[in-house]
């Protein structure tokens, strides 16, 4: 999971910039290798709406989940043979040279998957 801090990434130059979100180098190399799964970049959360069913009653409140300055900006799933590969691969997301790059296995059926 990428997570981006808005006034982090206002002071990078353009270069960096492009480099973060225009070269997203990771989606071709795990394609190559078999390990990418799927990955999606979120909108920023000024266009998020949150539900919460209290008392079986839903309410849809239009903003994000919490107030942070880190938000999750998008997600790769990738499939290892090992939490340390996982590691490495997230280690290899041009955003991780700036902000938080968090390496979680997904629950499936029961059990962890990496």
């Amino acid at each position: 999971m990428i997570y981006m801090n808005p006034e982090m990434s206002e002071t990078l130059s353009e270069e960096e910039s492009n480099a973060v979100f225009s070269a997203r180098r990771l989606p071709g190399r795990t394609k190559d290798s078999g390990e990418l799964v799927g990955f999606a970049a979120l909108a920023d959360p000024s266009n998020s709406s949150t539900v919460r069913v209290r008392d079986g009653v839903p309410a849809v409140t239009d903003d994000p989940y919490v107030e942070a300055k880190d938000f999750l900006a998008g997600y790769y799933v990738v499939e290892c043979e090992t939490a340390e590969r996982a590691g490495e691969l997230a280690a290899q997301i041009p955003d991780a040279q700036y902000t938080a790059i968090e390496v979680r296995p997904v629950m499936d059926g029961g059990g962890l998957e990496m």
